[in-house]
């Protein structure tokens, strides 16, 4: 009897593990099919809305304001090759791979240039910020539109020349460390930097003498434009930091284990925590839109304008003196302007 109480046990662990096999799958299957979908829907219109804003003439010649509208160009890419092919993959099971073979060879490739990108905009972003805040006339001039183009164009060209020959354990770490750890820790590092830099401006601006008007302070005092934009970038930051760090550790995890005889449960269990740290990734890409649109009110100010003249071809108002009286004047849309 003994024996055969074993092997129902036995019969019996096996059905309760298919079970949960099965659970994880459709959990995994349910949440790629209406979060990821979620995720695809919102951060194509924040990625278009943000380069829309971002065009306009009130943010053209900031730097960081160019690594933001960079970033959410190469976000728009990701959401619809990287995420979009994860979507179709766990959520209703289309594998590209099985249809082009192409596709299975490029797809990793592919990948990591469409995450890494948009990351590393935004720690240019940082970088800019840290130069722009220095009381160093000398480091202030590194933040200037034409070193931001060059390095967003360095960027892609760095990104785009990563070889796609490495697998196994050393692809594991590489990409944790070059798509994951490094980024964040230099938005991290840049980020603490910047706000030294304006906590050491403000206690300058407080402690500057008044009395002596034929002697100003050497003070450098920021624009409320360029403040919300250490405050968009400051929160852009922070989230990127807390959604992003899972993948690192689960691919550090994966680089270590990569050899080990896993059994179904823990293969289905693996693959499900890959899928929620990308998942993760994609959902801090999505909520960008929403930072910007709460960090600063200049920002809420343009999206708005945009709304208002470029959608729903409204007339724009504005205020002129006739003989010391105001005169309000209606201008037209679509104009000579």
């Amino acid at each position: 009897m003994s024996n055969i109480t074993t092997n129902s046990s036995s019969i019996i662990v096996g059905d309760d593990q298919a079970q949960l096999i099965a659970l994880v799958n459709l959990l995994n299957k349910t949440i790629s099919q209406y979060g990821l979908g979620l995720i695809w829907f919102v951060g194509n219109i924040g990625s278009i809305l943000n380069c829309i804003v971002f065009s306009q003439p009130t943010y053209s010649k900031s730097p960081c304001a160019m690594h933001f509208l960079a970033s959410s160009v190469a976000q728009f890419f990701t959401f619809n090759f990287a995420l979009l092919t994860r979507l179709l993959q766990y959520g209703y099971g289309i594998q590209g791979t099985n249809i082009y073979v192409w596709f299975c060879k490029v797809r990793f490739y592919l990948f990591y240039i469409f995450v890494a990108v948009p990351r590393y905009n935004i720690v240019m972003a940082s970088v800019d910020r840290y130069f722009a805040s220095s009381r160093s006339a000398l480091r202030r001039q590194w933040s200037s539109s034409k070193i931001a183009i060059r390095l967003i164009i360095s960027n892609i060209i760095f990104c785009c020349s990563y070889g796609s020959g490495a697998y196994g354990i050393f692809f594991s770490i590489y990409i944790s460390v070059d798509s994951g750890i490094l980024p964040l820790l230099l938005m991290l590092i840049f980020g603490l930097l910047t706000v030294n830099n304006i906590h050491k401006t403000r206690k300058r601006i407080d402690a500057a003498p008044t009395g002596n008007p034929g002697r100003p302070a050497q003070t450098v005092k920021m624009s409320k434009k360029d403040i919300q934009l250490h405050r968009m970038l400051a929160n852009q930051i922070c989230l990127f930091i807390i959604l992003n760090m899972p993948n690192p550790c689960y691919l550090v995890y994966r680089s270590f284990t990569i050899t080990q005889v896993k059994s179904p449960f823990r293969r289905a269990t693996e693959t499900f925590l890959s899928n929620m740290t990308y998942a993760l990734i994609h959902l801090g890409f999505s909520l960008t839109f929403a930072n910007f649109f709460i960090s600063s009110d200049i920002y809420r100010r343009e999206f708005l304008r945009v709304i208002r003249i470029k959608i729903l071809r409204q007339t724009s108002a504005s205020t002129a003196t006739e003989g010391g009286t105001p005169v309000r004047v209606l201008r037209q849309n679509g104009g000579n302007g």
